[in-house]
């Protein structure tokens, strides 16, 4: 599953970075490019949750056969826009066809691992995923900054229908099986612990999209466009050790308890970058941010595991990807328009205090936590 998965999840890692230059590219503006990648954010975001109520009542392979190919024909389309208005609308239209790879992928590790390996598995799934946010950034900046600039989303449009061809053809997506629903379980919106968990995901969503635009304004302003592959690339290469030594170290910690103390220095570390510049001193903020982040992601899946309603595997995981990616959106938005009137360094103030609160939000809601 990882190896099939995998190309797709590197477009992924691509398309983000990927808008930003193509927008930037036909209108100068950061202030615009931020819009479109929060259109496609937020498009993308809002319909995952539906994505993941069709996934738990027909499978996988439907919607996998659907949009795989709209998704890479969407992004032929941005490739071949010109002018804000069209390149905002395109961009929109490519987070509705946005396919489901990794919310197909993380339900059957369940059943396709023994529960002893369960929290390793995701581990190593959560490397993949952050595997191809390392390569995804520099690849799509050295395309986009090359004498053919058009081949970095033609290649990430590519990598999308070999990835989801890929994972359609294997034999767990094929006879994976939603799990069944349990007759008076609550619904998922009625469970005290997966309100505390949206809440946090709209903090940490918010904060996320500030990030993500702040590190290419920063570089742009700065006339080192290239910094924001490496910041990008470096943030996602310490996720992967960070992940892969909480799915090997981290066997014998309850998934609520390590997720609170490492939110703690997870706040910490997101500091040093409000007062960084492109250099040094920046990448090594971003190394440290993205080795906790990552040890953090597979403690906060595996809770997720545990708090979550019977029968809401997928749906549970989908709509706190809708919640959180919603945010994000707003947040690139919010962003570009920080960045391009105040300064890139608003940005991550605004990532810094947003997750502060949401740590405060875990600390206090961690009894319904436990008690799922």
């Amino acid at each position: 599953m990882i190896v099939a998965a995998f190309p797709a999840r590197l477009a992924y890692g691509m398309v983000g970075l990927g808008l930003y230059f193509k927008v930037h590219s036909d209108t100068h503006s950061i202030a615009l490019a931020g819009l479109a990648a929060g259109a496609n954010g937020i498009v993308g975001s809002l319909t995952t949750g539906l994505r993941s109520h069709v996934i738990e009542r027909v499978g996988s392979m439907i919607p996998l056969r659907i949009f795989v190919p709209g998704y890479a024909l969407a992004l032929v389309l941005v490739d071949h826009a010109h002018g804000a208005g069209l390149l905002i609308f395109c961009s929109g239209l490519l987070g509705a066809t946005a396919p489901p790879i990794n919310l197909s992928v993380r339900p059957m590790w369940k059943t396709a691992v023994p529960e002893d390996q369960y929290r390793t598995a995701v581990a190593i799934d959560t490397a993949s995923l952050n595997m191809g946010v390392i390569l995804g950034p520099p690849i799509v900046t050295a395309l986009a900054l090359s004498s053919h600039p058009s081949s970095a989303l033609e290649v990430a449009a590519f990598l999308i229908l070999l990835g989801g061809i890929s994972l359609s053809l294997l034999r767990f997506t094929r006879e994976w099986e939603p799990e069944r629903k349990i007759s008076g379980a609550p619904s998922l919106f009625k469970s005290p612990a997966m309100r505390i968990l949206l809440l946090e995901a709209m903090l940490m969503g918010f904060a996320t999209g500030n990030f993500q635009i702040g590190i290419p304004a920063i570089s742009t302003l700065h006339n080192q466009p290239h910094f924001a592959g490496y910041a990008f690339g470096l943030t996602a290469t310490t996720s992967i050790v960070g992940s892969l030594l909480a799915g090997t170290l981290g066997r014998h910690i309850l998934p609520v308890r390590g997720f609170r103390l490492i939110y703690i220095f997870w706040f910490f570390a997101s500091i040093p970058m409000i007062f960084s510049n492109p250099g040094w001193s920046f990448l090594s903020a971003c190394a440290l941010f993205g080795f906790i982040g990552g040890a953090e992601q597979v403690f906060y899946l595996e809770m997720l595991e545990f708090v979550r309603p019977v029968g809401a595997a997928v749906s549970a995981l989908g709509w706190i990807w809708t919640t959180e990616g919603s945010f994000a959106a707003i947040g690139q938005t919010s962003g570009g328009f920080t960045s391009q009137h105040f300064s890139p360094h608003g940005c991550f103030l605004i990532n810094s205090a947003m997750m502060g609160v949401g740590m405060m939000v875990i600390h206090l809601g961690r009894g319904r936590l436990v008690n799922g």
